[in-house]
C-alpha cells in the first residue's frame, strides 16, 4: 500500500508539472501566432507533446528542487503586427495561463477535498489537483523573475528603449549563468517558496475554499 501511494504521488506530480509546463509554453506560442509570428508553429512547438518542450537543466532542477522549466518557445518579434505590444502579450501569456489554471484547480479542489483518500483513485485525483495548483503558482512566480531568459525580463524589455534592450541582450549569456547559480544555490527556490505560500493563501482565502 505504501509503495502504491508513493508511485501514485510521483505520477500525480509528474503529470501536474508537465501539464503546467506544456500549457505555459503553448500559451506563448499561441499568443505569438495571434500577433503575427508563426515561428513556434513552424518549429512544432504548438504541441501538447512534453518531449518537444523539456529542457535538460529545467528537468534536473525538477529532480533537485521539485520544480523546473521548459525550453523557451522560439519567437521572432519582427513578425509581430505590433512589436512592443506583441513582446508584452507573448511574455505575459504563459504567466497568466498558469495563474488562471491555478484558480480553476483551486475551485476544483474545493469540490473534491473531502473525498475518501483511502481509495487510490481518489488519492490520485486529490494529489493531482493539489500539484496542479502548486506547480502553476510556482511557474507563474518563477517566470516573473526579471532575469533572462525568464518572462519577467521580456515583460520589462517591452517597456524599454531598443538601445537598452540591445545592451542587456548582449549580456544575456552571463545573466543566464547568474540565474542558474541562484537556482542551484537555493536562493531562488527559497524566494519562490515564500512568494508561493503568500499567493496560495491569498487565492484560497479569496475563493473561500477553506
Amino acid at each position: 500500500m505504501i509503495n502504491n501511494v508513493k508511485i501514485i504521488d510521483t505520477l500525480a506530480m509528474a503529470v501536474a508539472l508537465l501539464t503546467a509546463l506544456v500549457l505555459h509554453e503553448n500559451a506563448h506560442g499561441i499568443m505569438a501566432y495571434f500577433m503575427g509570428d508563426d515561428t513556434a508553429k513552424n518549429n512544432g512547438r504548438l504541441s501538447l507533446n512534453p518531449l518537444k518542450h523539456l529542457s535538460l537543466i529545467g528537468t534536473l532542477s525538477l529532480f533537485i528542487f521539485k520544480f523546473g522549466w521548459a525550453k523557451p518557445v522560439p519567437i521572432n518579434p519582427y513578425k509581430f503586427k505590433n512589436k512592443r505590444l506583441g513582446n508584452f502579450l507573448v511574455s505575459i501569456a504563459g504567466i497568466m495561463t498558469n495563474l488562471i489554471l491555478a484558480i480553476i484547480f483551486i475551485i476544483v479542489f474545493g469540490f473534491i477535498k473531502n473525498m475518501d483518500v483511502t481509495n487510490l483513485f481518489s488519492f490520485f485525483l486529490i494529489q493531482l489537483i493539489s500539484y496542479l495548483i502548486l506547480y502553476n503558482v510556482y511557474l507563474a512566480i518563477f517566470n516573473l523573475i526579471p532575469i533572462p531568459p525568464l518572462d519577467g525580463s521580456k515583460i520589462i524589455y517591452s517597456f524599454l528603449p531598443e538601445k537598452i534592450v540591445y545592451k542587456i541582450s548582449s549580456m544575456e549569456q552571463y545573466l543566464n549563468i547568474i540565474l542558474i547559480i541562484l537556482i542551484f544555490s537555493g536562493a531562488i527556490p527559497k524566494i519562490i517558496s515564500t512568494a508561493a505560500s503568500s499567493l496560495l493563501s491569498f487565492l484560497f482565502n479569496l475563493l473561500r475554499v477553506f
